[in-house]
């Protein structure tokens, strides 16, 4: 692990945190003041954190204060939200608990976080512990990741991308299907993946969202729907793939690997992305930014993107066996990509 510095010290006294992270094609410089919160962001950034970088897209800023961001002056934006000369401030963002204040200047994002939640999200945080350590990271390191990487052409996806020995497949799937299960059953064959769940893509290559994998059995934190995280080790930064693969589990003995159409296909990433539970609020939470700064598009090109995806490469079906164990690697040849 590239552990992040813990040299410097806060005014009060606090230990300062100052690393960064490559994510979603950025990267994002990492500051925070107060050390439970520090805590939670990396383990949130899967043992990927590094050394501060001065060529850094995005400041990440978290405050010790729980004072409230003086908006007197400020125009209401909308519920909760304000702005100013390109300004806004959003409070308890996305129900985390942390109010933000975000700033475009010269090709740069910076969102600067305070923890003041109110009563009732305070109480959930402590009672639903995995619900808050997800919500938290998404808004404090993954949202800001998405959004900018919307203002250079590029779109949130449901989706990751997979390195095995005979091909570089791009996987689509509803949340549950067996998306994760598949990939690492690639990775312990020497595979290498982009990550789990979320990444962009310009409808060329795909860039990976930093965070930990989340499948059945393993021994990491417990998160929900029965499974555990674990760390992803040598991930893909970015992969440009050479076939999409739309994921569907069957009841059937043996895996099926079948043709079918780029329509078919984009439809898979498009309707799996607005489904994912990952996302669920980081679409409001994009229009409230994007409103009240006039930086990146109001809604990220997530159709254009799937159908350009979708339109280059060769499209597949695979309808997984009731059984795991299905490798890609064994499924999907370089002949068949070809043909």
């Amino acid at each position: 692990m590239r552990a992040p510095l813990r040299g410097d010290r806060a005014a009060d006294g606090a230990a300062m945190m100052q690393a960064s992270l490559q994510s979603a094609g950025e990267v994002l410089s990492i500051g925070c003041s107060l050390p439970w919160v520090a805590d939670l962001l990396v383990e949130g950034a899967a043992d990927e954190l590094g050394r501060p970088e001065t060529d850094s897209t995005i400041r990440v800023e978290v405050e010790r204060s729980s004072q409230p961001f003086d908006t007197r002056a400020w125009e209401p934006l909308t519920r909760g939200a304000w702005c100013r000369k390109g300004e806004v401030v959003v409070s308890n963002a996305c129900t985390s608990g942390f109010d933000v204040l975000v700033r475009c200047v010269d090709g740069h994002a910076s969102f600067t976080y305070r923890w003041r939640p109110p009563t009732r999200d305070r109480v959930a945080a402590r009672v639903l512990r995995s619900r808050f350590h997800l919500l938290a990271r998404a808004v404090l390191i993954q949202y800001p990741a998405l959004w900018w990487a919307g203002g250079r052409g590029r779109a949130p996806l449901h989706a990751s991308s997979c390195a095995t020995r005979t091909s570089t497949p791009m996987l689509s799937a509803a949340g549950g299907v067996g998306r994760s299960t598949l990939v690492m059953e690639e990775l312990r064959r020497g595979g290498r993946t982009t990550g789990d769940n979320l990444a962009v893509g310009d409808g060329v290559t795909l860039w990976g969202l930093v965070e930990p994998m989340r499948v059945e059995g393993a021994t990491g934190r417990r998160m929900p729907h029965g499974r555990n995280e674990v760390l992803l080790h040598d991930r893909a930064s970015e992969l440009v793939p050479d076939c999409l693969v739309v994921i569907r589990r069957g009841n059937v003995e043996a895996p099926v690997l079948r043709a079918c159409s780029a329509e078919a296909a984009a439809r898979s990433l498009v309707t799996s992305t607005y489904m994912a539970g990952e996302l669920r609020r980081f679409w409001p939470l994009a229009a409230v930014l994007s409103a009240g700064t006039a930086v990146a598009p109001p809604h990220p090109p997530v159709e254009a993107v799937a159908t350009e995806f979708a339109d280059r490469l060769p499209c597949f079906l695979l309808v997984l066996s009731r059984a795991p164990g299905t490798a890609l690697s064994e499924l999907i040849t370089t002949a068949e990509i070809a043909a």
